[in-house]
């Protein structure tokens, strides 16, 4: 029932979207010709076509690399690296009843995508999740739902088909159909050794530092090649000047040696004849 209300809540355009870590990733989904139209002989146009399944209306896509992260900390030692979030309180100081938590940490991540970092170093529940969901409650009951109003912020969803979108809006009626997609959701704890979480971590967080010394390598061999381009037009326009500055000489006598010389415009350069 729980992921059901997330795809709901989040609907299928949204849950259809495709997910790129950079804007590079995006601009290789769609090109444009010269007129300003769709290019479908290439990106996902292309593809989408060659598999019989031409796309024809619009898609969302997500790039992590331009989305807000989370800003606070993970809770320790937690495989899942879940977001440490404090919980709703009602004004007399409380939690609120039949409070389970918030939606952005009830998403299993598979290992596969799990230590998948931006840029940034962080992770798609600290990006894509997060920003899907922000602090989304999650309430046992419509009842627990609406009892706790005045502390809900940002939406809110009950296991009983209860759905607030924002603070004052209400999603009422009955669900009609299902969206065919779905969260990954696994019940069944991993017979791992304590370690492996940790020996995981350290590999994708070794990556990642790598990636990130590669890239800065790559920036630096670029503005040496530029400084070097800079270097070889002042040198070959100074070269330029000097050969004008020879061409516009004059001779004269040299007072004391009696020979000639010629005297450029710029008092430090000087040709004896």
């Amino acid at each position: 029932m729980g992921l059901r209300l997330f795809s709901e809540y989040l609907g299928l355009e949204t849950m259809l979207a495709v997910v790129c870590k950079t804007y590079e990733g995006v601009k290789a989904l769609e090109a444009y010709n010269k007129e300003g139209s769709i290019d479908k002989s290439s990106g996902l146009h292309a593809f989408a076509a060659s598999i019989g399944r031409p796309l024809t209306g619009r898609f969302l896509v997500i790039c992590l690399e331009d989305i807000r992260p989370y800003s606070g900390e993970i809770i320790a030692d937690d495989p899942q690296r879940r977001l440490t979030l404090l919980k709703p309180r009602l004004l007399n100081g409380e939690h609120p009843p039949g409070f389970l938590g918030f939606a952005v940490n009830m998403i299993t991540i598979d290992s596969t995508n799990l230590y998948c970092f931006s840029k940034t170093g962080h992770s798609l529940r600290e990006t894509l999740f997060n920003h899907l969901f922000t602090d989304l409650q999650v309430y046992r009951s419509r009842e627990d739902m609406l009892n706790a109003l005045s502390c809900i912020r940002n939406g809110a969803i009950s296991l009983d088909g209860g759905m607030i979108r924002s603070r004052g809006v209400f999603s009422l009626g009955h669900h009609q159909g299902d969206i065919d997609v779905k969260f990954p959701s696994t019940s069944q704890k991993l017979d791992l050794p304590e370690s492996y979480f940790e020996i995981e971590v350290g590999l994708k967080e070794t990556k990642w530092k790598k990636d990130r010394a590669m890239e800065d390598m790559q920036r630096e061999q670029a503005l040496l090649a530029h400084a070097r381009v800079n270097y070889e037009t002042r040198k070959r326009e100074f070269l330029q000047f000097l050969a004008r500055s020879s061409s516009h000489v004059s001779p004269v006598i040299h007072p004391l040696h009696g020979s000639r010389e010629l005297l450029s415009a710029v008092p430090s350069i000087k040709s004896i004849l």
